[in-house]
């Protein structure tokens, strides 16, 4: 059986993983930050079909627009939102009002095209989002969809997650940006749980390959662990459901791409990993304000001494 047909094979059966949580890790939501070190990677393609994927499982997934100035999370649902992200900050409305509950599995919270980031919120608006979060029913998951780069509002979001999924492709640059991503990180912490998925390969080797590069790498000049989730095949499937604003894993769920993902989905859940603090999401929130506020006090003292 060739490579191809293994994989058709692996998605046909694809509903056969069933993870109910433990009433322990139902108590808990396991928050996962997808990024990337430039744009043009199909993170966010990647993010809607990891939170749909892990959906079929049976597990309770919200997705968050974290990207807020494009909003691509409801873009690639074909999804536009009476209210987002924006109306909430404001106080206008409540984060459950906001909630989007998609016949694909998933909530989702829309960004707010007006705010293109969220550190630079005030102190109510961010009492309103963390109020928000504290109000809302509990998650298995939720799938942060960051910016791409390494700005602060980025850094801030991966910092307090579980798990940081990085995704990379073959492309030279994706791939230095993709380490410099990394670095950023771990100069901020050394404990974070790394993971790598290498989207667009031309073959399994080729995934492989840039995967181990970016390990290597990252293990010798940063002393970090990165673990490689795998790799998704460059399939026209997925351009073509992308055009038609469906999520590739249903719209074209016998393609190599939506085998390569349910294979990822199966590995992302199989690990061992943390659950977010007592606090939740609320205290996930929190911890993202004080880390932008944090780095805002340390350009201030940096900007000081150079004047």
């Amino acid at each position: 059986m060739d490579q191809a047909a293994n994989l058709r094979k692996l998605t046909e059966s694809n509903t056969g993983l069933k993870l109910v949580p433990s009433s322990e890790a139902q108590k808990k939501t396991k928050i996962i930050a997808v990024a990337s070190g430039k744009g043009g990677v199909g993170k966010s393609t990647v993010s809607v079909n990891l939170a749909i994927a892990i959906a079929k499982t049976g597990l309770k997934v919200l997705i968050f627009d974290g990207d807020l100035g494009l909003a691509n999370v409801n873009v690639l649902l074909g999804i536009i939102p009476k209210y987002n992200l924006y109306h909430v900050v404001k106080g206008h409305k409540s984060l459950k009002d906001i909630i989007i509950s998609t016949p694909e599995g998933v909530d989702i919270i829309a960004g707010a095209s007006g705010y293109s980031q969220l550190a630079n919120l005030n102190e109510t608006q961010r009492n309103n989002l963390i109020k928000g979060f504290a109000d809302l029913d509990r998650y298995d998951i939720m799938i942060i969809d960051t910016g791409a780069g390494i700005s602060a509002n980025v850094i801030g979001l991966v910092m307090p997650a579980d798990e940081v999924v990085v995704v990379t492709t073959p492309e030279p640059t994706s791939i230095t940006d993709s380490y410099g991503l990394i670095k950023s990180i771990v100069s901020q912490s050394k404990d974070k749980n790394l993971k790598i998925i290498v989207n667009r390969v031309r073959s399994a080797i080729e995934g492989k390959k840039v995967a181990d590069r970016v390990i290597d790498i990252s293990g010798q000049f940063l002393e970090v662990q990165v673990e490689n989730l795998g790799f998704i095949f460059q399939d026209e499937e997925v351009e073509k459901s992308i055009r038609e604003q469906k999520p590739f894993i249903l719209n074209a769920s016998r393609s190599k791409a939506a085998a390569c993902l349910t294979r990822i989905t199966h590995t992302l859940l199989q690990t061992e990993g943390s659950f977010s603090d007592d606090e939740g999401l609320t205290g996930f929130f929190k911890k993202f304000f004080s880390f932008v506020d944090f780095k805002e006090k340390e350009l201030e003292k940096q900007m000081e001494e150079e004047g």
